[in-house]
């Protein structure tokens, strides 16, 4: 059953990092897990993806190139995957979607069942509906949990630019959110099946203009 009690954050009792600053703690304490697990929570459905020649390709609609791309890097994909088998490290996320799927979420997908399926990453969906009741004060905050030892609430602009995170090392607020995406994942479907029955079938998506 889906756990409706989600954790508090309080943003003065973490530490701001601006964006390049959190990508290079997250690198720094994730390269130290060894026997451990992260987990991720995803809520948004439109981010602007930096440094992805595919997600370019998907900007300027064209879908078949973004596709190809994403195929591309199966063998990045697969040795950050032995990477993570030779340290007995396991990522998992909880991408929530909600209805109708917007062009992101649905290159997104093809990127995470591929994810998925090479091992990089363990990856379940949960819908919109699903935590509706969770949602009734405000959406679910975009959650990052590393190696049971950091917490980071990752921040974006309106439009979906990443501009940094708030830390947290409180092992009681640590503990409760990834307890809190547990019971999500638990709850959630795999990938591959959603993909297959919501997202194989669906015909290119047409990019829409986000505000600036």
């Amino acid at each position: 059953m889906l756990d409706l009690n989600v954790p508090t954050i309080d943003p003065d009792s973490g530490v701001r990092l601006v964006s390049k600053d959190y990508k290079r703690d997250f690198r720094e304490r994730d390269a130290l897990i060894l026997d451990g697990a992260s987990w991720k929570l995803e809520r948004r459905q439109y981010f602007e993806e930096q440094n992805s020649p595919s997600r370019d390709a998907l900007t300027r609609g064209d879908w078949q190139e973004a596709l190809r791309l994403l195929v591309e890097n199966r063998d990045a994909i697969m040795a950050r995957a032995r990477e993570n088998d030779r340290r007995r490290y396991a990522f998992h996320r909880v991408r929530i979607v909600e209805q109708p799927i917007t062009p992101y979420v649905q290159w997104e997908l093809y990127s995470l069942v591929q994810q998925d399926e090479l091992g990089k990453s363990r990856v379940r969906i949960v819908t919109a509906e699903q935590v509706a009741d969770a949602e009734k004060a405000q959406q679910l905050p975009e959650i990052v949990v590393l190696g049971s030892q950091t917490l980071y609430n990752v921040i974006y602009s309106d439009n979906g630019q990443p501009i940094g995170a708030i830390r947290f090392t409180d092992q009681q607020q640590v503990q409760a959110w990834e307890r809190y995406i547990q019971s999500l994942y638990e709850t959630g479907e795999d990938i591959a099946s959603y993909f297959a029955r919501e997202i194989a079938h669906l015909p290119a998506p047409v990019p829409v203009p986000q505000p600036e």
